[in-house]
């Protein structure tokens, strides 16, 4: 039996509320004597705004349209109520769907066209007791001075939240130019190991053209492979980094598939326990430098992020081996999300936004989540094409 989460109980909760809302807006209008379809136009088009699935949202339904519309047809009902002087009612429907509409246009519409939605839904609701034709000075005022509060908190808290999707996006831009910056410098490592390599190489087969050229065969073989290789490291790493002109650190010890089972080994507190489940078959020559190094920074934040949210875990399973044509590295934890750590030791959530940079930078694939049981598990595939 498939479980529901309390996030989805919560939203049917809302839109059950919403819809009730909406009916008692109906029938208290019919129950005045007034025509329906007014208050019914302005309801469908609220709802269908603030209820469309996101996924099945057309492109050209936007946040501008979504928000402005349905306030604009409200002011109109305002309006015509006002110039015929029929009177009608408003009811709690209408009231939380325009409250609805400017939560979103100020978390979610353009900045340079935010303000503008939101004061279409902020009038559109404050003007909505006009249609009882009562005088200022009666209930009306009374609602509009409680309706300006709603406003002011809907959209205050709006403003707070889009302030922190803002400092989010740049955090994970800021996360991302660290990882190409740190990307570049892995890069640098391997080009160096590879060119040197080369420059001894070929001291070598300076020395032997004189005496032994029959023997430099095998010499330049391994110079030329060298420069392959060294030209792969290149090709398959320098397209991810798009900023130039950052100044270099000090060196950065580069990791490989070794390092992976020396970070195993020391990694298990009291009480733990990490397996290494390495395929036989898979040597550290087939491997490309950069993606030995990218495995190594899998295996070392997946077990960070164990150590910080998973801390009650007692096993933990680190996989190499092939799969798909590629090296797929996994690591999986038993644990159900204890941890010792306090929260400012938690950290800022952002190192699988480094990760997933550095694994598709390398034309492999990322994924994170909880597994089947108890646990959390992360998976990436590196492919191992030819250079």
């Amino acid at each position: 039996m498939k479980s529901v989460s309390p996030q989805g109980c919560l939203r049917g909760f809302a839109v059950g509320v919403l819809l009730v809302a909406g009916v008692l807006d109906v029938l208290s209008t019919g129950g005045a004597g007034r025509s329906v379809w007014p208050v019914t136009i302005v309801l469908l088009a609220a709802f269908a705004a603030v209820l469309w699935p996101a996924a099945r949202r057309p492109a050209w339904l936007g946040p501008e349209i979504r928000t402005a519309v349905p306030a604009v047809l409200s002011g109109l009902y305002t309006a015509g109520t006002l110039l015929t002087g029929r009177t009608a009612p408003f009811g709690p429907g209408e009231v939380v769907a325009l409250l609805c509409l400017l939560f979103v246009a100020v978390r979610h519409c353009p900045p340079h066209r935010a303000a503008g939605c939101a004061l279409l839904d902020a009038v559109a609701l404050l003007a909505t007791p006009l249609r009882t034709g009562r005088s200022v000075p009666d209930d009306t005022f009374g609602f509009i001075a409680v309706g300006l509060l709603l406003v002011g908190v809907v959209a205050g808290l709006a403003g707070y939240l889009r302030s922190l999707d803002y400092r989010r996006a740049v955090a994970v831009g800021e996360t991302r130019r660290t990882e190409r910056l740190a990307i570049a410098a892995d890069l640098h490592d391997f080009v160096a190991h590879h060119v040197t390599g080369i420059l001894v190489q070929t001291q070598v087969a300076r020395m032997m053209a004189a005496d032994r050229p029959a023997e430099l065969d095998p010499v330049l073989a391994g110079i030329e492979r060298a420069a392959t290789e060294a030209l792969a490291s290149m090709r398959r790493t320098v397209g991810v980094l798009r900023d130039t002109g950052a100044e270099s650190g000090g060196h950065r010890p580069v990791g490989d598939l070794a390092a992976v089972a020396e970070l195993a080994d020391r990694f298990p507190a009291p009480g733990q326990k990490v397996v290494l489940d390495r395929a036989p078959a898979l040597s550290d020559a087939e491997v490309p430098h950069e993606v030995q190094a990218a495995a190594f920074r899998v295996v070392q934040e997946a077990l960070t992020n164990v150590r910080r949210h998973a801390a009650d875990a007692a096993e933990i399973r680190v996989g190499l081996r092939r799969a798909r044509g590629g090296l797929e590295v996994t690591v999986s934890d038993d644990g159900r999300g204890g941890s010792r750590l306090p929260d400012a030791a938690h950290g800022g959530g952002f190192g699988l936004v480094g990760l997933a940079e550095r694994v598709t930078a390398l034309g492999g694939t990322l994924h994170a989540g909880r597994r089947t049981g108890p646990g959390w598990e992360v998976r990436a595939v590196f492919p191992l094409g030819e250079g």
